[in-house]
């Protein structure tokens, strides 16, 4: 058996929306906050609930449970704002509650199953088997992709 470098690990995000459980890279994420004051920015998709002033950068909020078309929650005090970055690009998404940071082992990520009965499948870029819990690894490029 050979022994397991960084590279065999990813190190990640879990957070919760309605019952299951999705992460992201931690290479991506700045940092959680707890809710904050939203400015709604007019003429803006549905899923997006506006802007926040976090440390002085202007950074848009995306509601993750509307831009999966999940039936929306009242924000309450687990709800999270994770802010993340992309190609230079900072934004937070609301999510109901940030869990814990794990290392998956790459060999437990499986391909996006072809069946998820979700509109959220264009999201993911993976799931993972970890002990008896169930990941969902979402593909950050493409939730942050407007449809015309």
């Amino acid at each position: 058996m050979t022994s397991l470098v960084d590279q065999d690990f990813v190190k990640v995000i879990i957070f919760q929306l309605a019952d299951k459980e999705y992460a992201i890279p931690v290479s991506n994420v700045q940092g959680i906050e707890k809710l904050m004051h939203i400015t709604r920015v007019p003429k803006t998709e549905k899923y997006v609930k506006g802007v926040i002033n976090l440390r002085g950068v202007v950074t848009p909020i995306i509601d993750l449970r509307e831009r999966f078309g999940l039936p929306s929650s009242e924000y309450i005090d687990s709800t999270r704002i994770i802010i993340c970055t992309l190609e230079n690009m900072e934004v937070g998404f609301v999510v109901d509650s940030a869990n814990d940071v794990v290392d998956i082992p790459t060999s437990s990520i499986e391909n996006q199953p072809n069946v998820v009965g979700s509109i959220e499948v264009e999201f993911i870029s993976g799931v993972a088997k970890i002990e008896n819990r169930l990941l969902i690894l979402l593909q950050l490029e493409k939730v942050l992709m407007v449809e015309n």
